[in-house]
C-alpha cells in the first residue's frame, strides 16, 4: 500500500524534504551561537533548636527551616535570585547591556531552578561568549548575596523596634503583679492556699481524733472513781478528809505535782508519740510521785481518823490506802483528761477559723496568681521573640552557599545539532504523512472503500497484464471466473453492456476476454462495438466502415464461436437519434436472431463521454460497471451510476480492473505427457 503511495505522489515528497532540510541549514548558519555556564546552590540545616518557657502560656519552640508541601524555601530562595533588585546590578555592569532594551528581556538569559527532593538550587546562565557566561554567573552570585545581607539586616532591625515598647510594658505589667501578689500574700499569710488548706484538714482531723480519745479516757476515769466511791462510801474529797490530807503540806505538794504531770502529759500525747522522749520523761516522773504520794499516803492513813473499819479484815489498812490512792488518782486523771479534752477543742475551732478565711481568700489569691502568671508568660515571650530575631534573619534569609562554583562547558548549548537533526527526521516523517493525508483527501481517485459505498456486488478482480494482446490466446483465469459467474445469471435477451465512467478503465479488454472465456464454456458469442463515435474495437480488428449510413453491416468472426460486429457510424453524427428511436435495438434484434448467439455482449462508449451509452440501457438492460481503483474517479462513477439508474439499466456488478497481482501465484497449468 505504501509502495503506490509513495509512487505517486514522489515528487511532492521529495520537495517537501529538501525545503526541510534547507531551512534547517539556514537556522544552523542563522541563529547566534550560545554558551551558558551552570552553578549550583544549597540550603544548609540552619536548625536554631529555640525552646522557652512562657509560663502557663506553654513553651516557646523554633526548629529552623520546615519544608513542605505548601512553603518550600528553596522557592522563596529562587524569587530573591530571580527579582529585579539581585539582576539589575548584573544588567548594568554588563558589557553587552546595549543588546537588552529592559530588565525583562535581560532576565530570560537567567534559569533558576530547585532540584526537587534536595536542598539545592540550579542556576544556568546563557551568552555569546563563554568568558561572558561565566562574568554573567559570578556577577548574579554575588548581587544575590548582597542582597541576602540587605534583607537580612533590614528584617532584623524591623523586629526589635517592633518588640522594644512590648517588652517594656510587659515588664511593667509583670512587675505590677507580683507586687500586688506578693502584697495580698503578706497581709493573709497565705503562701499557698492548697498546701495550707490540705495543711490544716489534716491537722483538724487529728485533733478530732486524739479528742474522742481523750474523751473516751476521762469518761473511763470518772466511771472508776465513782465505783471507788460507792465501794469506799466516801467521794474523792471526803476520803482526802478523812485522810487529813488536805491539811499535810508535803502530800499536796506531791499531789499537785502529780496534776501538774498529769496535765503535762495530756497535753504532750495530743502533739508527740508515745515513743517521743519528752513524753517517756513525763510518764516516768509521774511514776515517780505516785510512789512517793503512796508512801506519804501509807503514812497519812496510819492516823487517820472516822474511817469506817467494819470490812477488809487483817490486811483493812494496806486494801483501803490501795483504794484511797486509786480513787484520788483516778479523779486527778478524770480532770486533767476533762481540762486536756476543752483545750483541743479550742485548737480545733482556731483551725476550722483559719480555714474558713482560706476559703474565702483563696479565689482572690487565685486570680491574684493567675494575673502573675500571665503577665510573666507574656513577658517571657516577648523576650524571647526579641532574643530570636537577632538570629532569625538567617532563618528567612539563610546563607545559601554555593555548592558548585560557576562553569562553562566550551561547547555551544545552542542551536544543537543533534536536536536539529532529530528535528528534521521527525519533520520529514510528519510533514510527508501530513502531505500524503493532505494530497489523498484532495484526491478525487477510486478507492476501496468507495466501493463499500457503492453496495454493488463484485463480480471479478482483473489482475494489471503485461501486454494487451487481442489476439485469441488462452484466457486467463480470473475472466474464467467471471465468465462462470455472468453464465449463471439470468439475462433479459442474453444481452450484457460493458462499460466504464471514463476512458482508460479497460472496459474494451474486459469486454473481449470476458467474451473469449464465455466461448471457452461452450457458448456462441457476440461482441458489439457500440463505441459509434471512435469504434475502435472495430479498427483494431481491422474492419473499415465504406460508408457512414450503411446499416447492412454483418458480423465479422473472429474465431469459432466468436463473432464482432463492428460499430455503425451514423451520418452528422446521429447516433444518439439512431438509438433513441429504436434503430439500434431493429438491427441487434435481427443480427442476434441471424446468429443464434447465446450472449450479446456490447462494449460502449464511457458514459461520462456520451450520452448515446445510457440511452442503450433500453435495448441492452443489463449492464457490467467497470472500475479501476487509484484511476477511475469516484464522482464519475457516482454519477455514472446514477444515469444508468435514471434510464433504468439494471447493474449486476462491478469489475475492478488493474488489481495488484500476487507474487506468490500459483501457476496451473497443462504438461504434455509422453505418449506410450
Amino acid at each position: 500500500m505504501a509502495a503506490p503511495i509513495l509512487k505517486k505522489y514522489w515528487f511532492y515528497l521529495l520537495s517537501l524534504n529538501i525545503v526541510i532540510w534547507i531551512l534547517i541549514v539556514l537556522i544552523d548558519r542563522i541563529f547566534p551561537r550560545t554558551w551558558t555556564s551552570a552553578a549550583q546552590l544549597i540550603l544548609p540545616d540552619t536548625t536554631t533548636n529555640l525552646d522557652a518557657s512562657l509560663g502557663t502560656l506553654g513553651q516557646l519552640k523554633d526548629q529552623g527551616i520546615s519544608f513542605t508541601n505548601e512553603l518550600n524555601p528553596l522557592n522563596v530562595q529562587t524569587s530573591i535570585i530571580t527579582s529585579d533588585d539581585v539582576i539589575r546590578p548584573v544588567w548594568l555592569s554588563d558589557p553587552e547591556k546595549d543588546k537588552y532594551r529592559s530588565l525583562e528581556s535581560y532576565k530570560k538569559l537567567f534559569k533558576v531552578k530547585p532540584v526537587d527532593l534536595s536542598t539545592t538550587i540550579q542556576l544556568k546562565v546563557t551568552a555569546s561568549l563563554p568568558e561572558l557566561a561565566q562574568h554573567r554567573a559570578e556577577s548574579l552570585i554575588n548581587s544575590y548575596q548582597t542582597r541576602l545581607n540587605k534583607l537580612r539586616q533590614g528584617t532584623a532591625l524591623s523586629r526589635q523596634q517592633f518588640n522594644q515598647p512590648q517588652i517594656k510594658q510587659a515588664e511593667e505589667n509583670l512587675l505590677l503583679a507580683k507586687n500586688r501578689l506578693a502584697d495580698f500574700k503578706q497581709a493573709t499569710g497565705l503562701v499557698s492556699s492548697e498546701e495550707q488548706t490540705t495543711n490544716l484538714v489534716e491537722a483538724i482531723k487529728t485533733l478530732r481524733t486524739t479528742q474522742a480519745q481523750v474523751v473516751a479516757e476521762a469518761q473511763a476515769r470518772a466511771t472508776r472513781s465513782t465505783e471507788l466511791s460507792q465501794k469506799l462510801r466516801l467521794t474523792p474529797q471526803l476520803a482526802m478528809n478523812s485522810l487529813r490530807l488536805a491539811q499535810n503540806k508535803e502530800y499536796q505538794v506531791l499531789r499537785q505535782k502529780l496534776s501538774e504531770v498529769n496535765s503535762d502529759i495530756a497535753l504532750s500525747r495530743g502533739v508527740f508519740t508515745e515513743k517521743h522522749p519528752n513524753l517517756i520523761s513525763l510518764l516516768q516522773k509521774r511514776q515517780e510521785l505516785v510512789t512517793a504520794l503512796n508512801r506519804q499516803l501509807v503514812i497519812v492513813v496510819t492516823k487517820a481518823e472516822g474511817l469506817d473499819t467494819s470490812f477488809g479484815g487483817n490486811n483493812f489498812k494496806e486494801a483501803t490506802m490501795d483504794l484511797i490512792v486509786d480513787l484520788v488518782q483516778v479523779s486527778s486523771e478524770s480532770q486533767a483528761l476533762q481540762k486536756q479534752a476543752t483545750i483541743i477543742q479550742n485548737q480545733i475551732q482556731k483551725f476550722e477559723t483559719e480555714l474558713r478565711a482560706i476559703s474565702n481568700q483563696q479565689a482572690q489569691l487565685s486570680d491574684l496568681q493567675r494575673k502573675y502568671d500571665f503577665a510573666e508568660g507574656v513577658y517571657k515571650g516577648i523576650f524571647a521573640q526579641l532574643e530570636q530575631s537577632k538570629i532569625s534573619a538567617f532563618d528567612a534569609y539563610p546563607n545559601v552557599q554555593v555548592l558548585d562554583q560557576p562553569t562553562v562547558d566550551f561547547k555551544p548549548t545552542s542551536p544543537k545539532r543533534s536536536l536539529m537533526f532529530i528535528g528534521g527526521v521527525l519533520a520529514s516523517i510528519f510533514g510527508s504523512l501530513a502531505l500524503i493525508y493532505f494530497l489523498e483527501s484532495r484526491n478525487s481517485r477510486l478507492k476501496q472503500k468507495d466501493l463499500q459505498d457503492i453496495q454493488l456486488p463484485i463480480l471479478g478482480r482483473i489482475p494489471i497484464f503485461k501486454s494487451s494482446n487481442l489476439k485469441f490466446t488462452e484466457t486467463e483465469i480470473p475472466f474464467q471466473w467471471l465468465a462462470s459467474t455472468i453464465s449463471l445469471m439470468e439475462l433479459e435477451n442474453q444481452r450484457l453492456m460493458v462499460t466504464s465512467s471514463t476512458p482508460g478503465e479497460g472496459k474494451t479488454k474486459v469486454t473481449l476476454e470476458l467474451a473469449k472465456a464465455l466461448v471457452l464454456l461452450g457458448f456462441r458469442v457476440l461482441i458489439v462495438d457500440g463505441d459509434f463515435r471512435k469504434a475502435k474495437l472495430s479498427r483494431d480488428f481491422g474492419y473499415t466502415v465504406r460508408s457512414q449510413t450503411d446499416t447492412s453491416v454483418k458480423p465479422l468472426q473472429i474465431s469459432p464461436g466468436l463473432d464482432i460486429l463492428p460499430a455503425i457510424p451514423q451520418a452528422n453524427h446521429k447516433e444518439v437519434k439512431f438509438i433513441a428511436r429504436g434503430g439500434f435495438e431493429k438491427h441487434l434484434n435481427a443480427i442476434q436472431t441471424a446468429g443464434n448467439y447465446d450472449y450479446v455482449i456490447v462494449d460502449s462508449a464511457p458514459v461520462s463521454s456520451t450520452s448515446e451509452t445510457a440511452l442503450m440501457a433500453k435495448a441492452v438492460t443489463n449492464v457490467l460497471l467497470v472500475v479501476r481503483l487509484e484511476v477511475s474517479d469516484r464522482y464519475m462513477v457516482q454519477e455514472t451510476l446514477e444515469q444508468l439508474m435514471r434510464h433504468n439499466a439494471h447493474i449486476i456488478g462491478l469489475v475492478i480492473n488493474g488489481v495488484e497481482p500476487r507474487t506468490d501465484r500459483y501457476v496451473y497449468k497443462q504438461e504434455n505427457l509422453p505418449i506410450k
